[in-house]
């Protein structure tokens, strides 16, 4: 029998300082706490609602650094200035330019890369 995809369920950052990775998500990123559980003393599961989808970080999960996660903002200069002011440095060093959008890379302060994306208004 195939195995039958009904969604995502959630994208997931593994993290080493739970209120570290918090003030970076919740902070800087501006992310709404969705679902939030203790599994033991200081061992944490956090969810973030992002337009009906789930990021998740946790200390008490095992798992690699991402590389994948790409965030829609709305507008991409506002996002740098902030980035800026926080001492976040954009991965590569400048803002990418493509024919539909453009888009630059941090890093949370795990290393978890996260893109952030603005397209182009269309003609």
């Amino acid at each position: 029998m195939p195995i039958q995809v009904k969604e995502l369920a959630f994208v997931f950052h593994p993290v080493t300082d739970i209120a570290r990775a918090r003030q970076f998500y919740e902070g800087v990123l501006s992310l709404k706490t969705g679902v939030q559980f203790e599994f033991s003393p200081g061992q944490w599961w956090v969810e973030y609602d992002i337009a009906g989808q789930a990021l998740a970080i946790s200390n008490a999960m095992p798992g690699t650094k991402s590389e994948s996660l790409v965030l829609e903002v709305v507008s991409l200069d506002e996002a740098v200035e902030t980035l800026a002011a926080a001492n976040i440095p954009l991965l590569g060093g400048k803002v990418m330019k493509f024919p539909s959008c453009r888009m630059c890379r941090i890093a949370d302060p795990d290393g978890n890369e996260i893109g952030l994306h603005q397209r182009k208004a269309k003609a």
